[in-house]
């Protein structure tokens, strides 16, 4: 996920069988990118403080301290249009010292074109982690997913040498910035066999090995993992990976670590996590918790909080009871930034803070594990979870204006709008509606949904924001796919009342 988004999945009910497919992904990857106004993000951040006892960033009771001092890491993902949100950023400084780019070192970011390379999105992110002491994760190298067509057009004959080129080139501009690499990444189907990508087709299943020497080759110094999810537990889909790893042990490739990305829904942390990790550290590699979430239907109640804090707590204990586990990962910063309303209708509140980047049970629940303490007051429902629209407007816009930012490549664009009421009355719910250029369709959406997909949209806006005051602002978003005409919209009307341009 500039930005993209995540998209990520499963069968077993913890992830539909198409993985990513609302757009790219988190790997996945659907970040919705949660962006308050100027107001509200100083207003949350005081919040922030007050509502953690003033803890939430003090040496030796933030995450990042409690886990560096049991010998690991507590890391988060950030999109490069996080890095504009400065409530987001204040926790993800003083909470993680672990970054993984949600989209931005992905292929299609990385290398839109054959030959032609685009680094200034994961470059933002990896200068973000330098300022706040924060290493960073390589996400990644070589995935079916958010994969250019070009790459997938080309005769098999030539796919091995432009995998081998993006590795090299890649890995060679990160060379001593970053910490690990996922080098290939959700190589495996629910039952175990390889996927038929472009690169499985052209070389079979030793593409991985070249994968892996090439990277190392570019840069010695970085850990190279294999990356998936549903193979949490122990079943045909982590005993393949298992069995890769053993085998590339075997045949001296060099490999250091497999990461469990641990997209989990609502109590269905596997029991058998621990003694799976303990397999894979046995065959000589390192295990980390790559992009934990934990999703729960909405609207959560007390017990669904409650249960959610017993899952990451079952987690960090798992990686805690494992020597060879580094670290833990969660996927994004918050509710109001994470992929799971976007791509799973009816989901959301899948992180430790809620949509006002306030802790929420988890959090508190992760402190202890870790070994701190917290006074941290216990959210409401409400203010921790539902994602989902507010019944339609009660108010009328009695004017508004709209600035729209699009950064668009290749076959891909996200857009940026900032709705402003510049009326006199409140607007208690909205609807935004415009019409996409022919061509483009949208794949994701942050803090609002979108719907139909083209043609005339409307976007609505979500349970946390749907008030706008005269004089107040809100910022949402949009990916979308195009076919060559990366337009904004012409025009834009809230609540049926035409905006100016602004």
């Amino acid at each position: 996920m500039t930005a993209h988004d995540y998209g990520r999945r499963r069968s077993s009910g913890a992830i539909p069988p198409t993985p990513h497919d609302p757009g790219p992904h988190p790997s996945r990857t659907l970040f919705r990118r949660g962006l308050l106004g100027a107001a509200a993000a100083v207003a949350a951040g005081a919040l922030l403080l007050t509502g953690m006892g003033g803890q939430a960033g003090a040496a030796g009771t933030s995450l990042k301290s409690l886990a560096e001092a049991k010998g690991i890491y507590f890391g988060t993902a950030l999109t490069q249009s996080n890095l504009s949100n400065s409530t987001l950023t204040a926790v993800a400084s003083s909470q993680f010292d672990m970054v993984t780019p949600g989209n931005e070192m992905k292929w299609d970011t990385t290398e839109p074109s054959n030959g032609s390379y685009n680094f200034g999105p994961g470059d933002a992110i990896v200068s973000y982690a330098k300022a706040n002491g924060m290493r960073v994760r390589g996400h990644n190298l070589v995935w079916h997913s958010q994969l250019p067509s070009w790459v997938s057009s080309l005769p098999t004959s030539q796919v091995q040498g432009a995998m081998e080129a993006h590795i090299t080139t890649e890995a060679t501009h990160y060379k001593g910035q970053v910490y690990s690499w996922d080098v290939v990444n959700e190589p495996f189907n629910e039952d175990g066999t390889l996927r038929a990508d472009a690169f499985y087709n052209a070389m079979g299943s030793g593409y991985i090995a070249d994968a892996l020497r090439t990277a190392h080759a570019a840069d010695p110094a970085a850990k190279l993992y294999l990356n998936d999810y549903n193979i949490e537990g122990e079943n045909a889909k982590s005993d393949a990976m298992y069995n890769l790893v053993a085998s590339l042990k075997s045949q001296g490739v060099p490999i250091d670590g497999v990461g469990l990305e641990s997209h989990f829904i609502l109590g269905q942390v596997p029991s058998t996590m621990k003694a799976n990790m303990q397999r894979f550290t046995a065959l000589g590699v390192n295990v980390a918790v790559t992009e934990l979430d934990d999703r729960i239907a909405l609207p959560a109640s007390t017990a669904n909080l409650a249960q959610q804090a017993s899952d990451y707590a079952a987690v960090i204990n798992d990686c805690l009871g494992v020597s060879g586990c580094v670290g833990v990962s969660q996927w994004g910063v918050g509710d109001a930034d994470s992929w799971i309303p976007g791509t799973f209708s009816g989901y959301g509140a899948a992180t430790m803070y809620d949509n006002n980047y306030q802790p929420k049970p988890a959090y508190n629940a992760s402190v202890t594990a870790l070994g701190g303490s917290t006074a941290t007051a216990t959210p409401t429902p409400s203010a921790s979870a539902s994602a989902s629209p507010t019944t339609g407007p009660t108010g009328a816009a009695g004017s508004c204006k709209v600035a729209d930012t699009v950064n668009a490549w290749n076959t891909g664009l996200t857009e940026n709008i900032t709705i402003t009421n510049t009326g006199s009355s409140t607007v208690n719910g909205w609807s935004l509606a415009f019409t996409l250029a022919p061509g483009q369709t949208v794949t994701s959406a942050w803090n609002a949904t979108v719907s139909p997909s083209s043609g005339t949209v409307t976007a609505t806006n979500l349970s946390y924001n749907g008030t706008l005051a005269p004089g107040g602002t809100t910022q949402i978003g949009f990916q979308a796919t195009h076919t060559g005409n990366a337009a904004a919209p012409a025009s834009f009307a809230l609540n049926g009342v035409s905006c100016s341009a602004g």
